[in-house]
């Protein structure tokens, strides 16, 4: 029988193979963490990976949910000039206005996932710098995820990552929203869902934090 000819990579996908290399031989030395809850890659299909906020250095925990590139929702302050420039670009990120408004956002978004492609959302816009669990979500995501038919995975932690520090990130089972699939959307519809979303997010931070307290105590 012969053998199968290996697919070839094409840039942005050799790209993202250079970065989980990077992070298996240096980032988890520098920043080492523990993942929780469901581990194994989401490789089989198309996701949407909506995280908390607290550091450049999140990308990680979304990025290494699955072995397949994804692609950034950014905000476009990121694309004007500088090292995060050419950075975003190389990892084909979208941009995006802070409050969530843009629709050429939402549809360059729902054309990578109508074409086999993961996407990050991080709700919350910005970086959490308050004592508050999440800042206000910007929504987005359970929208995205009916019109797509596109399941969301939230990937949540509990604290900023600190150099040298052991970090804790857990991964939740993927959500759908399949009772709103091909149904004409009301605000409503939409603020029901993103607030589901929110609900489960802050479920898994409760879990987490549960875990990462009784590790802190071993």
């Amino acid at each position: 029988m012969a053998k199968q000819k290996k697919q070839k990579l094409n840039k942005f996908e050799k790209w993202f193979r250079t970065l989980h290399r990077w992070e298996r031989m240096f980032y988890r030395i520098w920043f080492p963490y523990k993942k929780h809850g469901h581990t194994d890659p989401y490789d089989d299909r198309p996701y949407i990976f909506v995280g908390n906020h607290y550091s450049l250095f999140d990308v990680v925990f979304t990025a290494v949910a699955t072995t397949k590139p994804v692609h950034f929702i950014a905000k476009k302050d990121l694309f004007e000039k500088g090292l995060m420039r050419k950075f975003v670009l190389k990892c084909q990120c979208i941009p995006a206005n802070r409050d969530g408004t843009d629709v050429k956002t939402v549809m360059q978004a729902m054309k990578y996932l109508k074409g086999g492609e993961s996407i990050v959302i991080y709700p919350e816009g910005t970086r959490n710098k308050s004592k508050e669990i999440f800042l206000p979500f910007k929504g987005g995501a359970a929208a995205i995820s009916i019109k797509t038919k596109t399941p969301i995975v939230p990937v949540v932690q509990v604290k900023k990552i600190r150099f040298l520090h052991r970090s804790h990130v857990i991964y939740g089972e993927p959500i759908e929203f399949s009772e709103y699939y091909d149904k004409r959307l009301s605000e409503e519809d939409i603020a029901i869902c993103e607030n589901m979303l929110r609900e489960k997010m802050l479920e898994l931070y409760c879990e987490l934090k549960d875990i990462a307290s009784k590790k802190k105590k071993k």
